[in-house]
């Protein structure tokens, strides 16, 4: 056989391996289903995505990416070997800027190129975690009547996704608060998946890289990405208090270390954890976070008493502030607004919810949003059939 009758594989392998699975389906072969997956921007708008790929394989999905050209979602994806497409996308604001002129073509281009590709891929499903590149990528599935579900992390919806919901054919949401904010028999409450390793860490293996020990419960404090100078200095101010008592494992952000605190007894920094995270969560019994939405989720999914400082409403749209106050009035959290973190308030924080952990975990343990991974994969199978 001539090998360059297969020259031509390695630029579309997807749609390639679509093919042989048509002819297979229509021969009586093996029957795969396919979804699209999308999302992008930020690694809040990828990560959930990559939390499903796993059980996604295993209910047996073809799976294919769509993002922007060169976003963070590309080199995430790729490096899973998920074919991934590439289409034009364009941020649209509430502010005035200059882009506003430009990005409205730009989303126009990525809406012809998301429906060619759709039309390519003929997915069963498209599950969309939200993020501007998205917006192309939902409309175009709605124009085509793919059964298609978007994923909002936040209290109240984002630009994105109000523009998205339309045409969505439900809606999964992080919080009871946000239900009232949705179409009638859209809404889904069903937590953010999260990736599954960080549920099987290891405590030894956190107490070999960290050095510490299991003589006094460790509290993990996890100021975001980039780190949070109000909760990195109130922390350290305290240091000499708390490690009476416990002891620290800080993730403070980049360009954050304080080389004075090196070799302190009981208390241990770093700048961020890659896969060490799921063991710095296994071993701690009390965490001190932002309130991202998906950190939240995390530390819901992983049962860990927690205390939220949630970014300022001066600093932001004042989604973490709303996204705190649920997770408190559920039971789930103990919050400090930024502007009201002091020592004294963070010392009483962590008294209170230390003696009051178990009344945390059981909150909980009986909380609905537990397994979204489960709760999502259910609702693209149940869609997928019908």
């Amino acid at each position: 056989m001539n090998p360059d009758i297969f020259a031509g594989f390695h630029i579309f392998p997807a749609v390639f391996y679509r093919i042989v699975v048509t002819i297979q389906n229509k021969t009586g072969g093996i029957s795969m289903k396919h979804i699209v997956l999308t999302g992008g921007g930020t690694a809040g708008h990828v990560t959930p995505n990559i939390a499903l790929i796993p059980r996604l394989k295993e209910l047996g999905y073809e799976i294919s990416y769509i993002g922007s050209y060169d976003g963070i979602e590309k080199k995430l994806i790729e490096e899973m070997n998920i074919p991934y497409y590439g289409i034009s996308s364009g941020k649209l604001r509430r502010y005035f800027d200059l882009k506003n002129f430009t990005d409205p073509f730009r989303v126009l281009k990525g809406f012809g190129e998301a429906k060619k590709l759709l039309k390519q891929l003929k997915p069963d499903v498209v599950f969309s975690k939200g993020g501007f590149v998205t917006v192309p990528v939902v409309i175009a599935a709605g124009r085509r009547k793919i059964p298609t579900i978007i994923h909002e992390s936040d209290m109240t919806p984002g630009l994105a996704n109000k523009i998205c919901i339309p045409s969505a054919t439900k809606v999964c949401c992080n919080f009871p608060e946000t239900i009232p904010h949705l179409p009638e028999g859209k809404a889904v409450l069903s937590g953010s998946p999260i990736r599954a390793e960080l549920l099987h860490g290891s405590k030894e293996a956190a107490y070999t890289y960290t050095g510490l020990n299991s003589e006094k419960p460790v509290i993990l404090v996890v100021g975001g990405s980039s780190g949070s100078k109000v909760i990195n200095d109130t922390v350290r101010s305290i240091l000499p208090e708390l490690l009476k008592n416990y002891q620290v494992i800080h993730l403070c952000g980049k360009g954050n270390l304080d080389a004075s605190l090196n070799n302190t007894a009981g208390y241990v920094q770093y700048e961020y954890a890659n896969k060490e995270l799921a063991d710095m969560f296994a071993v701690a019994e009390l965490v001190i976070s932002r309130a991202g939405a998906n950190s939240i989720c995390e530390l819901l999914a992983l049962r860990k008493p927690n205390i939220l400082v949630p970014l300022s409403k001066n600093a932001s749209r004042g989604d973490q502030i709303l996204n705190a106050n649920s997770f408190e009035k559920q039971g789930f959290s103990y919050v400090i607004e930024e502007e009201a973190l002091s020592d004294q308030t963070l010392t009483d924080a962590i008294h209170t919810v230390w003696e009051k952990r178990k009344d945390y975990i059981h909150a909980m343990e009986s909380s609905d949003q537990m397994d979204a991974v489960t709760t999502i994969t259910d609702l693209i199978e149940k869609l997928r059939k019908h």
